[in-house]
């Protein structure tokens, strides 16, 4: 089906705009309905087709708003059913005598709850049917069951909601702290009344240093691996070799294939290593105390 032409909705802000628009659309008569199907499915009418669309919008949202309590804003609830009513609508068989808002109503209700489940993280640690019943189950039997409380629920209530819904009383208990602390997107506005349109992203705090800090620390270290470089270079050729194959080898050489590559003891390579490392480290000290003028790539 080519793109059709809906109201927007941006934001929760325009709610009432939208509204407003929406029920301004005819509701069609079966006969109606029944020709407007007609049209776009043997005639591809994508005119019948926006009709047929635009007239059961308001149908989608008296449908999301059974799916508010789930701390997802009103507009996106909308906007996904929106796309389940074309889907239902490309789909729709007149013939069948069935009318379409009955047909359109279990794919308007699949595109808002894949959407819920794709929002909440928390869906992602427990995919079986039984907790996604649980997830939009649990608000609706409490209230059924009268044990809404700012408490949360007891363990013994708990019992009595999970043999309800046949799943386990640690699921239940789990499944309500879930439910109490929803995911907040970061680029959700902080406030309703922010005419900023500042973000919560606005508010994190860059743990890492300052462009500075990290200049500075970037030319440190670059200094000191001139003072190194040429402290190695001052080495014998012997001594340079072993330490670094000793020190600075990513897989560092062991005492024994050092002793065999110059035929010495596995004692005189340790020696060397350290004689070697002694200087090093006597030398860098040196030039650093000293303000040696390295030369620093630039």
């Amino acid at each position: 089906m080519r793109a059709l032409r809906v109201p927007s909705l941006d934001s929760d802000r325009g709610l009432t705009r939208y509204f407003r628009e929406i029920w301004s659309y005819p509701v069609l008569s079966p006969e109606e309905e029944f020709m407007l199907a007609v049209r776009f499915h043997e005639h591809g009418d994508t005119e019948a087709a926006h009709r047929l669309v635009t007239s059961h919008l308001r149908l989608v949202a008296k449908i999301a708003a059974g799916y508010r309590g789930y701390g997802l804003p009103m507009a996106d609830l909308i906007a996904e059913g929106n796309i389940g009513l074309m889907k239902a609508v490309k789909k729709f068989e007149p013939q069948r005598g069935f009318r379409l808002a009955t047909y359109a109503m279990w794919w308007i209700r699949a595109a808002i709850t894949e959407f819920v489940l794709r929002s909440w993280s928390m869906v992602k640690l427990g995919t079986l049917a039984a907790q996604k019943k649980l997830f939009f189950s649990l608000n609706r039997i409490k209230r059924e069951l009268n044990l809404i409380s700012d408490a949360g629920l007891d363990h013994e209530q708990a019992e009595t909601v999970a043999t309800t819904l046949n799943v386990s009383a640690q699921d239940v208990i789990d499944m309500e702290r879930r439910l109490a602390s929803p995911d907040v997107s970061l680029n959700a506005p902080r406030s309703r009344d922010d005419d900023d349109g500042a973000e919560f992203m606005d508010t994190l705090v860059d743990e890492a240093a300052d462009p500075e800090v990290q200049a500075a620390g970037r030319q440190e270290s670059t200094q000191r691996h001139a003072l190194l470089t040429r402290a190695l270079e001052a080495l014998p050729e012997r001594e340079r070799h072993i330490l670094a194959e000793r020190q600075l080898a990513d897989e560092p050489k062991t005492l024994e294939e050092l002793g065999l590559h110059y035929g010495i003891s596995r004692e005189r390579v340790r020696q060397l290593e350290a004689r070697a490392l002694e200087r090093v480290t006597k030398a860098v000290r040196a030039m650093a105390a000293e303000g040696a003028s390295v030369a620093v790539p630039a």
